[in-house]
């Protein structure tokens, strides 16, 4: 599969974010966003999702305009910054994701001992954990990542890292990250985004 977004143009309050931006994404690739804070990184996820609108936009997939918000299409699954988990026992949100809750602590053991708990109880970067889990392990053929790489432990940063290598096998993901290192260790393309446009350099 092929994604791409075309000639993006974005404006908050007559001040133009985003403009002209350009940008491909395929099945087996991950392509990495890397900015400046305020460059527009996030925004530019969000209007992929389809959460923003912008003033011009033009997202194809397969060289097929997509008119509608792309996560009305089912296609995709986005990890915002922010978290986003119901406060429910573990497994239970597994479940509501259709993700395999025995295969995650087999992998994972030391999550076994949270099985009768509810997220809250987790600390902050072991929730953060568990959401991109979910969102790369979840049925869908495009995963947007909005900082996957904050406040995660070391350790957990490297599991990500071989989670994204093994999941990019069938699905298009994209990400950006302000730890610019791991965004250029994880991704197979790099767009930069500089005074509202996109540059590929990688």
């Amino acid at each position: 599969m092929i994604l791409e977004i075309d000639n993006v143009e974005l404006n908050f309050n007559y001040k133009r974010i985003l403009s002209g931006i350009y940008l491909k994404a395929e099945t087996g690739r991950v392509v990495g966003i890397l900015g400046s804070n305020g460059c527009g990184k996030t925004s530019l996820l969000n209007i992929i999702f389809g959460n923003i609108q912008p003033k011009y936009k033009l997202v194809r997939i397969g060289k097929k305009p997509i008119l509608k918000p792309l996560y009305l299409t089912k296609l995709v699954k986005y990890l915002p910054q922010h978290t986003f988990l119901l406060n429910l026992k573990l497994p239970s949100i597994f479940k509501l994701f259709h993700v395999d809750w025995e295969g995650f602590i087999l992998h994972l053991p030391a999550f076994s001992k949270y099985k009768k708990t509810k997220i809250n109880r987790l600390s902050g970067g072991e929730q953060r954990f568990v959401e991109i889990y979910l969102i790369l392990k979840s049925n869908s053929d495009i995963v947007l990542l909005d900082e996957p790489f904050s406040h995660i432990a070391p350790l957990q940063i490297e599991k990500i890292k071989q989670l994204i290598s093994i999941e990019k096998l069938e699905k298009i993901i994209i990400i950006t990250d302000h730890l610019y290192s791991h965004i250029i260790e994880t991704s197979d393309e790099i767009y930069l985004l500089k005074n509202g446009c996109s540059k590929k350099n990688r």
